[in-house]
């Protein structure tokens, strides 16, 4: 067999050393594989392979053999499942003694940079783009060290980033973004880091203030610190916002951006106040001076232009120059026609001006007025501690009656998929309790099974608190309801088979009239299902664990790249390793755990 086998491949071996020869190392490449693979399958994996299950598997059962017979001991069953749960207890409270971060959604270093400069509203374009240029020496310097690894930097005068249903489009608004190459062509240098030295210059800037923001991964959430404080009374509810707002500001919580409320009480307005009177007695309406000024300003549709089947509307306005200039548009002029005559009047004449502030707009939740104060957080913080610190702030502070405050945004949606995934994670269990029974037509063998489920998050918490990983809510919370699905499979191929062997026992066991026999029947069946199980439970762990392994470090291979320039580009890390390897880690640390409670403490449970 070996002989056929190297004879097909070191034929197709030799077209392979032709084809690099003639300049073509991809085909090389190709035809020569299957000779490599076949000198590692014969004399590298299938004598490691034999040796694993005559030496190593062999030396394994005995070991467990003599194991599960000092762990059945009547004394003995109680103390290790005893123990067990007290190891549940103490993975717990080690998990929460190393005080790990608690993030809603997988974090990693940025790809692409925002940054929103805001100058106060109403200010002009042309000087947003004066301060915006200004803004940008600070950025290219701060980007000077790291050019290397910066793909482009884009400035947009009159557009911030915007919330996902909010307009950004705002003349008082700049937007900086910064792009960076893929991570395996950053020379290990962390974005992350970049993006709190921008933070950090932009800071002490003066006459703007600037939002640094990176790409949204996930789904669209709320900002991290976002609080809703409602009440009927507006004015009341801005002062109160007030209050809130400098109450957090002088409590010198690190970490918060920049707090803002959601509205703007000081937007400019030029108020145009017409004397009816003198309306009247020109022949004119309120409705026509008020329809002049809009005209001057936004335009009146005259006409329709075609061309093919596109239509475009023709609007007539003032131009700039006399649209921004306040004199010019008071003495737009009106026409009038009266007793056959037609004459003008200007707006002046009939109506007067002047300039103020108001309220950019007023928000409702529940048909009840309501103000947001929001802020992103500065990189490297945790959204969860800093509001952990807010509330127990504001729960010192005592609003007024008819006025409440509650945290949103992320956090409203951390808790929304929290819940989720605890439900969906008791009718996962569910499911399988009612399946179990209903297959061992009992009670306790599938409480057993589901035990070691409970169990198993034994190794997840002791897992993340031993490497300080951050608990990362929705892929730690995917891992463990998934981990429940792999843990049921070994325990019930466990149990199971120890059934097979009682029933083939059955008459045996009845006959037994010394209890001391009976006792050690019974256990000889539990000891010779479990090391017939071994291989199977062991290997089927082995086998997951190690595919997890490449997908938890972010192991990346670039096959196109090592058959065409005989170059793999291998590196670890990346995106897709910071979105789903909190996931994998979740099922390694509580698959490991889980194998040796079902290989040991199945058994000890049963024997209970």
């Amino acid at each position: 067999d070996h002989r056929k086998l190297f004879a097909i491949t070191g034929f197709l071996a030799v077209f392979g050393v032709v084809s690099y020869l003639v300049g073509s190392i991809l085909w090389g490449n190709l035809l020569i594989l299957p000779f490599l693979m076949s000198l590692l399958n014969i004399y590298v994996l299938k004598p490691g392979a034999s040796k694993f299950q005559k030496k190593t598997l062999p030396k394994i059962e005995a070991l467990y053999e003599a194991t599960l017979m000092r762990a059945l001991g009547r004394q003995t069953s109680k103390w290790l499942f005893g123990g067990m749960i007290g190891l549940l207890f103490f993975s717990i409270a080690f998990f929460g003694i190393t005080n790990p971060n608690v993030i809603f959604f997988p974090e990693s270093d940025p790809t692409t940079v925002f940054i929103t400069m805001e100058l106060p509203l109403g200010t002009d374009i042309e000087r947003t783009d004066e301060v915006s240029h200004e803004a940008e020496g600070i950025v290219l310097g701060v980007l000077k060290p790291y050019n290397h690894i910066v793909k482009s930097v884009s400035v947009n005068v009159g557009n911030g980033k915007g919330g996902f249903f909010e307009s950004s489009r705002s003349p008082n608004k700049a937007l900086t973004t910064i792009t960076f190459v893929d991570y395996q062509y950053r020379d290990g240098i962390n974005t992350s880091i970049i993006m709190k030295e921008l933070s950090d210059s932009l800071r002490t800037f003066t006459g703007a203030k600037f939002f640094v923001e990176k790409e949204e991964n996930g789904p669209p959430v709320g900002k991290p610190i976002n609080i809703e404080i409602s009440g009927d009374e507006f004015e009341s509810l801005v002062d109160i916002a007030s209050t809130v707002k400098q109450t957090i500001d002088n409590s010198a919580i690190e970490g918060i951006e920049n707090l803002e409320m959601d509205i703007n009480m000081n937007k400019p307005e030029m108020e145009v106040s017409i004397d009816r009177d003198k309306v009247r007695r020109m022949g004119l309406t309120t409705q026509m001076v008020g329809g002049a000024i809009r005209t001057a300003l936004y335009g009146t549709k005259a006409d329709t232009y075609k061309d093919g089947e596109d239509e475009y509307d023709i609007m007539i306005r003032l131009e700039d120059r006399y649209r921004n200039d306040v004199s010019s548009l008071m003495n737009f002029k009106i026409k009038i026609e009266k007793h056959g005559e037609s004459f003008h009047v200007p707006i002046s004449s009939v109506a007067d001006y002047s300039y103020g502030s108001t309220y950019e707009n007023i928000k409702r939740k529940d048909n009840t007025r309501v103000i947001t104060l929001s802020s992103n957080l500065i990189e490297g913080y945790n959204a969860n501690r800093i509001n952990d610190d807010i509330r127990k702030l504001l729960d010192d502070y005592e609003m007024p009656p008819g006025y409440r405050w509650e945290m949103t945004g992320e956090q409203e949606d951390q808790k929304e998929t929290s819940d989720f995934l605890f439900k969906a994670l008791l009718i996962a269990v569910s499911l399988i309790a009612m399946i179990l029974i209903t297959q061992f037509n009992s009670a306790a063998k599938p409480a057993i099974i589901l035990m070691t489920v409970v169990l198993s998050t034994i190794g997840v918490f002791m897992g993340l608190g031993t490497f300080n990983m951050d608990f990362i809510i929705l892929m730690t919370g995917v891992g463990i309801v998934s981990l429940a699905g792999i843990v049921v499979n070994n325990g019930i191929v466990l149990i199971d088979y120890i059934d097979i062997i009682r029933k083939e026992k059955k008459l045996e066991l009845n006959q037994a009239d010394d209890y001391k026999l009976a006792r050690k029947e019974e256990i000889d069946t539990v000891i010779k299902a479990g090391k017939t199980r071994l291989r199977p439970v062991l290997l089927t762990a082995i086998t997951t664990v190690l595919g997890l392994l490449p997908l938890a470090t972010g192991m990346n291979f670039d096959f196109f790249g090592l058959f065409t320039k005989l170059d793999p580009n291998i590196y670890f890390g990346g995106d897709n390793a910071d979105f789903w390897g909190p996931m994998a880690w979740t099922v390694i640390f509580g698959l490991t755990t889980a194998t040796f409670l079902t290989l040991i403490m199945v058994p000890v449970m049963y024997n209970l």
